[in-house]
């Protein structure tokens, strides 16, 4: 018995366990900041995988078919979609990149004749042609912008490299989503191991995260898809150009507070500011001014009525906040960082306070535990009622035929 006892493992004491604890953290954040584009990657895969998991749950329930064969059937048609979707973009992108040189192109040659035209038409007025001398301007900008106009088959195909670039992450951010999914079937039933006299404070900060990122996913994702859809409806009404990346845009923009909603608000005013023609036959400013109203009337209904309604106080965060993690995680992971401000920023909130409150001897959980209900997808519960009223009618018709 004692030499059984004479061979256990001894515990580290607090000196090695802070060197040992410290040294992990320089390394995964070396390990961060150095692949960090590989990182962002990676976050985005875990969270196609967390947003799709319930719909393989679904499939496998209700088919009875193997959850590598659901989740294979759903990735399958996910890549279909991106196909089409990339298919019929780049073709529209293409084709602007092409107009746009074009113009570019018939300015830089038209430019002499133009100038020429309106130093003949200044010329009438006798002093004013004398002052302004409009050839000798135009052969100065034709000068700036030669070297511009030579480049723009480089500038093409940098543009084309990265879109390429950019499509190649994306199926690897995909593929990477599928196999972690059709490997997860049974991440749900993993359990915390108890820690000493720390297993109700793990327990219970393990519940906090889950209800903040939980919470944040999929509120989140309901107002973007909101946003996006009614945006893209009401662009596509209104006539405005480019109005599925528009509307993306918007929908983007949500998790940027105050300064997203602003720059998308710009961008529209310019878009539809130049737009040569509109259904409605304004003038520009006109037409700008009414596409604006209307956006910042969405904008007022979805910040006052519709996000509370999803989002409500889980959170728990100032937008001020947010906004600064989103511009210091944007430096880092780019558009990833900026979608995961929120959430990272409740969840530094709460090991914050956690910490110091164990710092000064506080109790970390003063109030009890109160369960809280998960968000749900609207169409979920717009199909649960939907069939719901289906019954109720075949019921209601049924009993019609037997009467």
């Amino acid at each position: 018995m004692d030499s059984q006892e004479s061979i256990k493992s001894p515990y580290w004491n607090t000196t090695t366990k802070l060197v040992f604890g410290l040294t992990i953290v320089a390394i995964m954040a070396g390990i961060f900041l150095y692949y960090r584009s590989i990182v962002s990657l990676l976050i985005l895969a875990f969270i196609i995988t967390y947003l799709f998991r319930p719909v393989v749950i679904y499939l496998a329930d209700k088919t009875k078919m193997s959850w590598r064969l659901s989740a294979t059937l759903l990735f399958v048609l996910i890549i279909i979609i991106l196909i089409g979707l990339l298919t019929g973009a780049g073709l529209a992108i293409a084709q602007q990149v092409t107009s746009l040189v074009s113009v570019l192109q018939d300015f830089a040659e038209n430019l002499p004749e133009l100038a020429n035209d309106l130093t003949v038409y200044l010329g009438q007025f006798g002093t004013i042609g004398e002052i302004i001398n409009l050839n000798d301007l135009a052969n100065r900008a034709l000068e700036a912008i030669q070297p511009f106009l030579g480049q723009l088959g480089s500038i093409v195909g940098t543009i084309a490299t990265g879109a390429a670039s950019s499509i190649g992450k994306l199926f690897f951010v995909v593929f990477v989503a599928y196999f972690i999914l059709a490997e997860s079937s049974q991440v749900g039933n993993i359990s915390i191991e108890q820690i000493p006299q720390y297993d109700y404070d793990v327990r219970r900060m393990s519940r906090q995260l889950r209800i903040v990122w939980d919470s944040f996913f999929r509120g989140q994702i309901i107002i973007f898809m909101m946003v996006f859809v009614i945006y893209l409806i009401v662009l596509s009404v209104l006539g405005v150009r480019y109005s599925i990346a528009l509307a993306a845009m918007t929908g983007l923009a949500v998790f940027v507070p105050y300064v997203g909603i602003w720059v998308t608000a710009s961008v529209l005013f310019l878009v539809t500011f130049l737009q040569p023609t509109n259904y409605f036959g304004l003038l520009p400013w006109q037409y700008a001014a009414l596409v604006l109203a209307i956006t910042l009337v969405i904008n007022f209904t979805f910040d006052n009525y519709i996000t509370p309604r999803f989002l409500g106080r889980t959170l728990d965060i100032h937008p001020a906040a947010v906004l600064v993690a989103a511009l210091v995680m944007a430096s880092l992971l780019g558009i990833v960082g900026i979608f995961l401000a929120a959430p990272v920023v409740a969840t530094l909130k709460l090991l914050g306070i956690y910490v110091f409150k164990k710092m000064f001897d506080l109790d970390p959980w003063p109030e009890p535990e109160v369960e809280l209900h998960r968000i749900e997808f609207p169409w979920y519960r717009w199909s649960r009622q939907l069939v719901k009223w289906l019954k109720t009618v075949w019921l209601r018709v049924r009993k019609d035929k037997k009467d």
